[in-house]
């Protein structure tokens, strides 16, 4: 059996406090030290070996694996939570029919509000990414 320790690189917009905010909890969650968290800022083919246009990752977030498999948005959370204890049962819900559905509009909605609920919910200093207690995070 092979044991890999590739990461998945999930790409961000480092420019938003509440996409901050939600990077510093994901980053909480990964205990198995299974992702690595990327401003997009800092996305290029060389790094993850794959071609996503600039306005599709401005739309959502990116997982890219390291077989090159890329997962967006919804998709993205999906994966993520699977390797994520705390999230799995999330996650499983997220894959009955349907499901996905209503992920989708409900990511899209929080995706195209997010700098008015940085604002919304306070999200200024207190949201930004701490990267010195967390070595999966970039900055």
């Amino acid at each position: 059996m092979i044991v890999s320790n590739a990461r998945h690189l999930l790409f961000f917009d480092s420019d938003c406090p509440f996409c901050q905010l939600q990077i510093r909890l994901l980053s909480k969650l990964d205990w198995f030290n299974k992702v690595e968290f990327t401003p997009l800022k800092e996305f290029s083919e060389s790094l993850s070996g794959v071609h996503i246009e600039e306005n599709e990752l401005n739309q959502a977030i990116h997982c890219v694996t390291p077989e090159k498999t890329i997962f967006k948005g919804p998709q993205a959370v999906r994966f993520l939570g699977m390797r994520m204890p705390l999230l799995i049962p999330m996650s499983l819900l997220m894959w009955l029919p349907g499901m996905m559905f209503f992920a989708e509009k409900i990511y899209n909605a929080i995706s195209k509000n997010r700098y008015f609920l940085s604002k919304f919910i306070g999200c200024k200093d207190s949201c930004v990414v701490d990267d010195s207690k967390n070595k999966n995070i970039k900055r």
